[in-house]
């Protein structure tokens, strides 16, 4: 395929599959309950943080921390009492326990007490073409306070040549609008030519068959070649192929 069949085919991928069908097995399903900007956010980042895995197995025990959360996220990290954390100690997905989740409970409340919010962090030290120094960043305010040491593996750094895939997914989600109803477009502080496709096994695979990447790892030297690639087909909304390269990869198996 040329660049312009290339394109043409992609776009037609992600008309097929960024559509509200999409969320019925996705996990931005979470995030989908809420109607609150700070629920979104939460709920959104919490479910991103544990999507690696079985899809199933991320939905349901994303949902299940919804209710730990008494299904309001914001106001439980914002009001909860150290009794209250007690309850999240059972939690655990992968290798991401109940230790963590406190964690997270408690670095969200310092953000959202001290920093105007996850928007306003993720908003700051942007680049012209990317988010990944904001990213770095915002690991760093996020585990200034007092924290466990393991905890930190679970938020990657790009500048540690990590492909960041949850963040990024997270990122999507909240600063695409798609008019489709699938990613949010929330945050109006970051423009969606900025974000980086979600990289992960599927989406590299299809990108390498493709040839949108030559790199075999997927790494954050691979990111940047495919955000390359990417934006040279779309440069103000390049994530939208995150739809065409997943959908390729996990429903059609491309």
């Amino acid at each position: 395929m040329n660049k312009a069949e290339l394109k043409d085919f992609l776009d037609t991928k992600v008309i097929q599959y960024n559509n509200p069908k999409f969320i019925e097995s996705d996990p931005i399903q979470i995030p989908h309950k809420y109607n609150k900007k700070e629920d979104i956010e939460i709920a959104g980042f919490l479910t991103a943080t544990i999507a690696w895995g079985n899809r199933k197995s991320i939905i349901n025990n994303a949902n299940r921390l919804m209710e730990l959360l008494d299904n309001s996220p914001f106001d439980f990290v914002m009001n909860h009492q150290v009794t209250d954390l007690e309850k999240l100690q059972p939690f655990v997905h992968r290798t991401f326990n109940g230790n963590d989740c406190t964690q997270f409970i408690k670095s969200l409340q310092h953000i959202y007490s001290n920093y105007n919010g996850l928007e306003a962090i993720f908003a700051k030290h942007t680049e012209t073409n990317s988010l990944q120094n904001s990213i770095s960043n915002f690991k760093s305010v996020f585990f200034e306070i007092e924290h466990i040491q393991r905890t930190q593996k679970h938020i990657s750094d790009p500048l540690k040549n990590s492909a960041a895939k949850r963040i990024n997914m997270f990122l999507r989600w909240m600063v695409r609008y798609d008019n489709a109803g699938v990613d949010f477009g929330i945050w109006k502080s970051i423009s969606p030519s900025l974000l980086s496709c979600p990289l992960d096994v599927h989406s590299g695979n299809v990108a390498r068959k493709l040839g949108l990447l030559k790199r075999k790892q997927n790494d954050a030297k691979a990111l940047l070649e495919l955000d390359t690639a990417l934006r040279k087909l779309d440069a103000n909304d390049p994530v939208k192929y995150d739809f065409a390269l997943f959908g390729l990869g996990v429903f059609e198996g491309f």
